[in-house]
Order: structure tokens, then C-alpha cells, then sequence
């Protein structure tokens, strides 16, 4: 691959050094605040800025992970339609993409899938280059989350920054587990649709416009749905080495306007 098909926009700079500030405000904050009768308003600031910014990145870093190996695997009209660039707003719809998921986050909801990039699976070399395709984008989120994981673990940081990283790392493993999920409109299916059968693509074409749809309905009206997805993705968050209380205290921290 030529270097020059990758080039990272000014916006995905953007995105990553208000991130940074993010983490840097958090980090000089008082994070004792948050676990007693008040919040100092610099880390908890920070914290949120850290986790919006920090989900619209890992967003930008899914949905580049799938286009990457779209292009290796042989659609080059990534290039064209500026996927290779991490530029955020060749992903999204503002609203769709961007405004709800951070709703959904803000009342302490799942984290929706919230890009998409359009492959020519037509043009990719075999079954398994369009399953890597599908695997590229939840793989991008388990690595962050256990990148994350393990920075909060064994890096000596601010407990206002460990914080904000353990839930952001939380975020990527929700994501994970849920667009791991085999359903049809998800990556996880999209790793399994070439092996099928006709039939069975046929049937899940049909099904994909509204399947993830009935599936976030489960997830938000029947507890016991949304229970068993929080356990599985609990459950992948300890086995990555995640801190569980200061996740929870970092979500307690980015939803500020509850308490």
C-alpha cells in the first residue's frame, strides 16, 4: 500500500487534541471531588470532554479500520470517497451519527454504532479479505479498550484521569459487544455473511434494514436483554484487566448534570 493513500485530515488532529486537553484537565483536576459531597468542575469537565472526544475518535478509528482493509483487500474506491483521510465527517450523518449516540451516552444508554462506510464488496479479492473487512471496525474498540485497560492498570496517573479513561475504555467494550453481535446491519454478521448461503443472504438482505433496529427496541424495553448484554460486556471489561469502580465513577462523573 502506498504511504500516501493514508492521510490524516486536520480533523482527526482536532478531534485528538481535544482529547488530549480533555485528559490533561481531568489529570490536574481534583478527582477526590467526585467520590465526596462535590465535584471539582475542572475534572469533571475534563472527563467529559475526554469521553466525547474520545468516542468520536474510536468512531473515526472503527470505521478507518474497516475502509483500511477494504483498500488492502482490494476496493481502492476507498481512496475516492476520502475514508483513508480519519476524517470523521466521511463516516457520519451529524445526527445519526454523532448527536444521538452522545444522547444515548448522556443518559447513560448503550453506545449505538454511529458511522458507516460504504464497501464494494464486489471488488474485494475473496470471502475472507470481506470478513477482515467486517472484523476491522469491533477489533479497533476491543484494542482501544484494552489499551486503555491497561494504561489506567499500570501507568501512575491522576485518579480524575483513570477515571475517564476506564469509562471510555467501558464505551469501546459496549461497542465491541455489541457490533460483534451476528445480526444482520452488523459487523458481526458481516463476518459470517460470505460463508452463507445464498438463501441465507438473500433473507438477511431483507431483514438487514430493520433487524439492529429491533434489536436496540430489545436492548432499551426488556431488562432482561439489556442485563445479560451489560453482564457479557462486564464480564470482557474484567477480562481485559478493567477497573469496574472507576468506570462506574467515571460515567458518574461525565453525567454531571444528574447529581
Amino acid at each position: 500500500m502506498q504511504r500516501s493513500a493514508v492521510r490524516p485530515s486536520p480533523v482527526f488532529y482536532g478531534i485528538l487534541a481535544l482529547t488530549v486537553v480533555g485528559g490533561v484537565l481531568a489529570a490536574f483536576g481534583d478527582g477526590d471531588s467526585i467520590v465526596s459531597s462535590s465535584s471539582d468542575p475542572m475534572v469533571v469537565g475534563g472527563i467529559f470532554l475526554l469521553v466525547v472526544a474520545g468516542w468520536a475518535l474510536s468512531l473515526t478509528l472503527h470505521e478507518f479500520g474497516h475502509a483500511f482493509l477494504a483498500f488492502k483487500g482490494g476496493d481502492h474506491s476507498v481512496v475516492g470517497k476520502g475514508y483513508l483521510t480519519m476524517d470523521v465527517r466521511h463516516y457520519t450523518d451529524p445526527v445519526l451519527s454523532l448527536v444521538l449516540p452522545l444522547i444515548l451516552l448522556a443518559i447513560g444508554g448503550i453506545p449505538l454504532p454511529g458511522g458507516a462506510v460504504w464497501i464494494n464488496r464486489w471488488a474485494l479479492k475473496s470471502r475472507a479479505a470481506s470478513s477482515w473487512v467486517s472484523l476491522a471496525g469491533p477489533a479497533a474498540n476491543l484494542i482501544i479498550g484494552v489499551l486503555l485497560s491497561f494504561a489506567v492498570a499500570y501507568i501512575p496517573m491522576a485518579d480524575g484521569l483513570a477515571y475517564g479513561l476506564s469509562y471510555l475504555a467501558l464505551l469501546q467494550i459496549l461497542t465491541f459487544v455489541l457490533n460483534i453481535l451476528p445480526v444482520p446491519g452488523l459487523d458481526g454478521f458481516g463476518i459470517i455473511e460470505p460463508y452463507l448461503s445464498p438463501q441465507s443472504r438473500e433473507f438477511a438482505a431483507k431483514v438487514r434494514p430493520w433487524a439492529p433496529l429491533a434489536l436496540f427496541a430489545l436492548l432499551f424495553a426488556v431488562s432482561a436483554v439489556s442485563n445479560l448484554f451489560w453482564q457479557i460486556a462486564g464480564f470482557v471489561f474484567r477480562v481485559i484487566g478493567g477497573n469496574e469502580f472507576y468506570a462506574l465513577v467515571g460515567q458518574y462523573a461525565f453525567m454531571f448534570w444528574k447529581h
